[in-house]
Parts: structure tokens; sequence; C-alpha cells
């Protein structure tokens, strides 16, 4: 596929996104040419690609994800840049790279682990953590919101589902920094694949991930002799097709869990606060009607998509948006642009916490709809009534340090001050 179109903005290169998801550029191009060819320039040690499809209309955004025997997760996997031919089988493996049916068996067994009746259990549980967490800060009148605040709540929480020891959860913010932010320079430094050199070692690959593997299997190991009452016991011992998960399968699924269960919601956190303290007449609008916080969690995702894009390839010669796909191709879905899209979102661009509908595709859609967007909501309530009814005045003390990612929407340090208040649990 030639890459001839211009386009005002390198939708995957990470400089594009250092002050934030570039909502303009996308609109513009969304308006003039929803879907086009965009360039896969070399970068990040990156040799220069084929160039993929960029999808950034919410109509047809839903259209692929609907559609996995077109558009596929699993013939290349779901991030821009191509696997080595060496890695591709084993992310294969991985649910997120499953399409149906072979997706549709692994989901129904990861489903035991997400019931409605097992997330109300952990309702008064979160309640509980937001205000530990809060307690942690309050007296001091400032602090850090990304590493002081919220990243514990989605690592504790996972933790917790997942049965691993609360105090190995630092291991599991480590493996996300590496793996989500390898395009980030502070998140990359002395990882495995930047002390080998980016071309030689994937971030991503097995090798670079063999420490926290060796943990997965040595957890595995004493949940199988030990179970609990865990995820990670009833995934493990769960029948897929009449067999036990393979290594390779566990492996990948213990990947999805501690990195992608935790970075969605710990940029997710933070993105809502900040459109909160970027319009204070929102935010006095939720404290002066509390019962309007779901509604306004729905906005803070739509609004700051912690997910930008994922990556499909087309299965056979399509058509999208009035432009002729061939089989093989990569056709890459903007969440972000298709979050703003005006054809679905009235005024896209208004910050409004009681939007209504609010059909965002912050979790996707289709097949691959996030497993634990009910539990990712939940926490977020737990967290901003915890923080709306302490911190009511809280406010930026300082620029905020962005995730270089064009992946993620995120933020690596938010300076905040507030009011300083007494400990609840003391």
């Amino acid at each position: 596929m030639e890459t001839t179109e211009p386009t005002e903005i390198d939708l995957y290169d990470p400089r594009s996104f250092v002050d934030g998801v570039p909502h303009g550029a996308m609109a513009r191009l969304r308006e003039a040419t929803p879907v086009f060819r965009h360039p896969e320039r070399a970068m990040l040690g990156w040799p220069e690609g084929p160039g993929f499809w960029a999808v950034l209309r919410y109509a047809d955004v839903v259209h692929v994800n609907r559609h996995p025997e077109i558009f596929s997760s699993h013939v290349g996997a779901t991030q821009i840049r191509d696997p080595a031919p060496e890695d591709l089988p084993f992310v294969q493996q991985m649910i997120l790279n499953m399409d149906p049916p072979d997706h549709t068996v692994m989901r129904r067994v990861v489903q035991r682990g997400f019931t409605p009746r097992r997330m109300e259990a952990m309702r008064d549980d979160l309640a509980r953590r937001a205000t530990m967490l809060v307690d942690r800060v309050i007296e001091a009148g400032e602090c850090d919101f990304v590493r002081d605040l919220s990243a514990d709540m989605p690592l504790m929480t996972l933790a917790e589902l997942m049965g691993v020891p609360l105090e190995d959860r630092g291991l599991m913010k480590g493996w996300a920094d590496r793996i989500i932010g390898y395009q980030d320079e502070e998140y990359a430094a002395g990882s495995v694949a930047e002390q080998a050199g980016p071309q030689k070692v994937n971030p991503r690959s097995r090798e670079a991930l063999s420490d926290m593997f060796e943990y997965a299997h040595a957890l595995a190991e004493e949940k199988l002799a030990h179970p609990g009452d865990d995820l990670l016991t009833m995934v493990l011992t769960a029948d897929v097709d009449g067999e036990k998960l393979s290594v390779e399968q566990f492996e990948n699924f213990f990947f999805l869990l501690a990195v992608a269960g935790n970075e969605t919601l710990r940029n997710g956190i933070p993105g809502g606060m900040w459109a909160l303290m970027e319009h204070p007449d929102q935010r006095r609008r939720l404290l002066d009607d509390p019962s309007l916080l779901g509604s306004a969690i729905d906005e803070m995702l739509r609004y700051h998509s912690p997910v930008v894009h994922f990556r499909r390839t087309a299965t056979r010669d399509t058509e999208l948006g009035g432009r002729r796909i061939a089989a093989g191709e990569k056709v890459v879905v903007f969440y972000a642009a298709a979050n703003r899209d005006p054809e679905e979102f009235p005024d896209p661009d208004r910050f409004d916490i009681a939007r209504t509908p609010n059909r965002h595709l912050a979790f996707g859609s289709g097949p691959h709809v996030c497993l634990g967007a009910r539990l990712a909501r939940m926490q977020m309530e737990a967290m901003f009534s915890e923080i709306l009814s302490r911190m009511p005045d809280i406010e930026p003390a300082g620029d905020p340090v962005r995730l270089g990612s064009s992946f993620q929407a995120g933020f690596k340090r938010m300076p905040v001050s507030y009011t300083p208040g007494p400990t609840v649990l003391g």
C-alpha cells in the first residue's frame, strides 16, 4: 500500500501527543477524509513500515469493531507496528489478539471473574480503598495526583481480583510503565528492550518480559497448590475446549490483566480529574448534584479517551468510508477521534457531565468490548466521590507531565493543591 496522502500531523508519532491528544488536527482530518492512508515512518529504532488506514469517524470505527471476520485482531495482532515474525504466534494467543470463535471461548472463561454479583461484592472495599488513598494525602494540602493518589486504586483492585499479594502491586506498575510507555523515554529507560536496543528486542516480546512471565509461573504454581477464590485460580483450573490453558495462553492472560487492566484506569482517573479542573463550572455542577456522578464518569471517558487507537488487519478486499482496502492491509481505529465525532456527539468539544445519550467508545465495542468496564466505572465512582467530597477545591499546582505515547493518553505527574483536611480511617 502506498502512503502518499499528506497529513498535517503524524498520528503514530508520540511527539504529536506531547501536549495532549491533537483533537483539532483529528477533527480536520475526520472532516476532510475520515478514512485515509497514513504513512508508517521510521522512528524509535523501528524501520519504516508499509503504512495503515486511519479510521476517524464514529460509525466507521463501530463497523470495524463489529466485523472481526473482515477486520481481524488475530492476523497481525492489535499494535500498529507488526510484531517480529518469531513473536507473532506467541502474541496471537492473547485474548486481545483473538477472533471468534477462539476469542468467544476464552472470553467465556474470563467472564466468570467479572460477573455483576462478583463486581458488586467489591463495592464496599473500593469505597474503603478510596478513603484510605485520600487519607494518605489529605493533611498535606498538596500531592502528585497520579503518583500519590490515583495510581494505586487500579493496582490494588487488580491485585485483589487476580490474587496477587498486595505488596507485589509495584511490580505490575513497573511492567505497565515499560510496556504501555515504551514510546516514552523516561519509562523505556532501563528496560530490557532499551538496554538491548529497540531493534533487537521488542518491548512487548516474551524476551523483554521474561521477568514478568517468571513471576507469573511462580504465582501459577502457588495457585494450583493452594487454590483461592480469585481470577487467576479460575483461569488456571478452567476447561478450554476440554483442556487446561497452555503455558503461552496463561502467560498472555497474565500480561493482559497486569498491564491493560491497570493502565487504562490509571490514565482514566487523572484524565477525568484534569477535565473537571479545566471546567470548574462542571465541577461545581457535580458538587451541587452528586447524582450526576455516573454520567460525569462517562463524559470523562469520552472527553479524555485513555486508549487512543487499536489496529486491525483486513482479511479480504473490502470498502470502508468510500475507500478500497486490500486484504492484508492494516486498519487502525482511533477511539479518541471517534469520541469527538459531531455526527454522534453534538458539540463534541464541550465537556458536559450530563451528556445523554453518551455511547462513547472508551471501552471499545463489538466482541472485544472491555470485560472490566463495570469494574473500571465502579473504581472511578469510588475515587471521585471521595475526592470531590473531601477535596472540593482541588486545583492544579503546576503543569502536568504527560505520557509520551500515541497509544495511551496518559499523565505521569499532575501536581495539585487543596485545603488540608483530617483523615477518616486514622
